[in-house]
């Protein structure tokens, strides 16, 4: 295994052991290597939360694991935002986003991760907030005339409030204009199908994925 190889799999080793101060480390040491802020993300961060994601999937850790490991990660990404931002003019861009936590829920650590993710793919993002009741989602998507829609949820009395914002894109005529993605710790497929979403991603590294599908470009 090449030194780059092995500092992308201590990254990912950090991530997974919740030890921040290490991620950040880490991922200062991949920068100076030569290592692309992509590469990073994709070799090294993300692997770490998918071992991190599929360890809560089976009950072996439980959410405030979860989002201190996603937490180690933002900060890996806000050392790595500079760099993305030389490049980011050079990125075509691939459609326009409109992301928000719905309205009664106050987390953003996951919402920011999923951003600063589509950021680095290319997508204009417009955040926002959190607590975003349904006619700030309507009327954005009027304003903006986004792409997609990501709402997210991490609280089960809060899921309501997703329903709420698709009911309101029907009532103004708007919902063809717009796809729509729900993700969040409360969310499930079962849920997104419910509410007539155009998609769904259970973590922040899977969404950008899903966005890409949505618009065709996958």
């Amino acid at each position: 295994m090449s030194q780059n190889q092995n500092l992308l799999a201590e990254i990912s080793r950090a991530v997974v052991e919740l030890d921040d101060e290490r991620v950040n480390h880490l991922t200062r040491e991949a920068l100076k290597a030569g290592i692309t802020p992509h590469l990073i993300v994709e070799a090294g961060l993300r692997q770490g939360i998918a071992m991190v994601g599929d360890s809560f999937s089976r009950g072996e850790v439980f959410l405030p694991e979860l989002m201190l490991a996603a937490q180690a990660m933002q900060g890996a990404i806000e050392i790595l935002e500079p760099e993305m931002a030389k490049t980011q003019t050079q990125m075509s861009n691939l459609g326009r986003v409109i992301i928000g936590t719905v309205a009664g829920d106050l987390h953003d650590l996951g919402k920011g991760l999923v951003i600063s993710l589509l950021k680095m793919a290319g997508f204009e993002v417009i955040d926002l907030g959190i607590d975003v009741p349904s006619q700030k989602f309507v009327e954005s998507v009027a304003q903006y005339r986004p792409d997609v829609i990501g709402m997210s949820a991490l609280m089960s009395t809060t899921l309501r409030n997703q329903q709420q914002v698709m009911e309101a894109l029907v009532e103004k005529g708007l919902r063809d204009r717009v796809k729509v993605i729900v993700g969040g710790a409360a969310v499930t497929s079962e849920w997104a199908e419910t509410i007539g979403a155009d998609g769904y991603s259970d973590n922040a590294t899977d969404a950008v994925g899903v966005v890409k599908t949505l618009l065709g470009q996958s």
